[in-house]
């Protein structure tokens, strides 16, 4: 059993990683716009698009890279804004 990868599972890793950025520069993009938004509707928007562990994550990403902060519940862009 060989533990390199080959080019095709790299290619589909690859990929994942890609499809895994841009659904959390879509989610973060839709807290921009909104300025702010219950984490629960926000969900619930996306819900037939992801799981809730997913959803967690992703917001968990935000957080922890200081561009959303949680309270109650509540979603709030701090990032930077463009004029």
């Amino acid at each position: 059993m060989s533990t390199t990868q080959t080019s095709e599972q790299q290619e589909q890793s690859k990929k994942q990683a890609i499809a895994a950025i841009q659904i959390t520069l879509a989610v973060g993009d839709a807290i921009k716009a909104l300025g702010s938004v219950p984490s629960g509707h926000l969900y619930a928007s996306l819900i037939d698009r992801m799981s809730l562990e997913t959803y967690e994550k992703i917001i968990g990403i935000l957080k922890n890279t200081g561009l959303v902060k949680e309270s109650n519940h509540l979603l709030t862009w701090i990032g930077p804004t463009t004029n």
